[in-house]
């Protein structure tokens, strides 16, 4: 049975050559707001899951961002459970290399009804961040594509739906205050006026105020003994725009084009997951952006994004 699941990795990984990544914060894959979330009354539920991943993405300029994640989840009882996240993150690109531990995310996730059809679970949580946002090249501030936090404390909430064939889930993630990032690239100290006219190209996000992201994601999945398969499409919307402090000293939303750091950004994700046994398993998730933002400061814009992981329950 080996076999043909690894033959399936192999043929997703080319795809991805192709494929861009949702651009969220964070929400997206912490409780109730998950991706491709089991579910089977026949097997008895594990309490304590320990998760180990690897994520890839290629940004729209030349940073490749990478992130080792490891994602506790342990249950209290039949109804409630606990999530932390632990991430190492580091990113190599034309203007530096960084690297150190990211975000950390906690999560508490009730079932609020269970039935034979389905499950209805909501989520509360925080993330929590690990340094100020703001990691220097030598002199300058570095864009927010090349940091390995996002410098804010944000509120996550959540609810979903979960049946043997759908899910349905909706959050919202709220940022407390601004991160401490100083990058404009009207104040980059370089010689070099191929790099001058380079760093140009990066969203100016001095003391960047992200706005406040809600997200809903639609999910079909295909459930076999040992495979799994999960297509959906996944939006996020932030309707409330970021903040910056332009060079002049001014708070503003808008970029030199005028555009608003605000919107939609949607997503289709596809998963494919084999479970060796009912204690351990692998998945690789593949996402592919279908609208993104023009203006976005967070630097969380993704051209290819997958993430292979192991989960071992016990």
């Amino acid at each position: 049975m080996r076999t043909p699941f690894l033959a399936i990795l192999f043929l997703l990984l080319n795809l991805t050559a192709y494929s861009q990544g949702c651009s969220d914060a964070g929400f997206c894959t912490m409780g109730a707001m998950k991706p491709d979330q089991p579910y089977n009354k026949r097997v008895q539920v594990k309490l304590k899951t320990i998760e180990l991943s690897f994520y890839r993405g290629t940004t729209t300029l030349t940073p490749i961002v990478y992130v080792a994640n490891l994602d506790f989840n342990f249950s209290l009882n039949s109804r409630n459970a606990f999530q932390i996240k632990v991430p190492y993150q580091w990113v190599n690109g034309q203007l530096g290399n960084t690297a150190t531990i990211g975000d950390l995310s906690l999560c508490y996730t009730r079932n609020i009804y269970s039935s034979d059809r389905f499950d209805l679970n909501a989520s509360v949580g925080t993330k929590l961040p690990t340094n100020n946002s703001n990691i220097m090249a030598g002199p300058n501030p570095l864009p927010m594509y090349y940091q390995t936090s996002l410098g804010t404390y944000d509120f996550i909430a959540g609810i979903s739906m979960i049946s043997r064939k759908w899910l349905f889930a909706t959050g919202i993630q709220i940022p407390f205050n601004r991160n401490g990032n100083q990058f404009d690239w009207h104040r980059w100290i370089s010689s070099d006026p191929a790099e001058q006219a380079y760093v140009q190209k990066y969203p100016n996000s001095s003391e960047l105020q992200r706005g406040i992201d809600v997200m809903l994601r639609v999910e079909r999945n295909f459930r076999l003994s040992r495979f799994n398969f999960s297509a959906g499409l996944l939006p996020i919307y932030r309707i409330t725009a970021d903040e910056i402090t332009n060079f002049q000293g001014v708070r503003t939303s808008k970029d030199a084009k005028g555009n608003v750091a605000k919107g939609l950004a949607l997503s289709w994700i596809l998963t494919a997951g084999y479970n060796f046994n009912a204690r351990a398993g692998v998945r690789l998730l593949v996402g592919h952006k279908i609208v993104q933002r023009e203006f976005s400061p967070d630097g969380l814009t993704r051209e290819l994004v997958t993430s292979l992981s192991y989960a071992y329950r016990f």
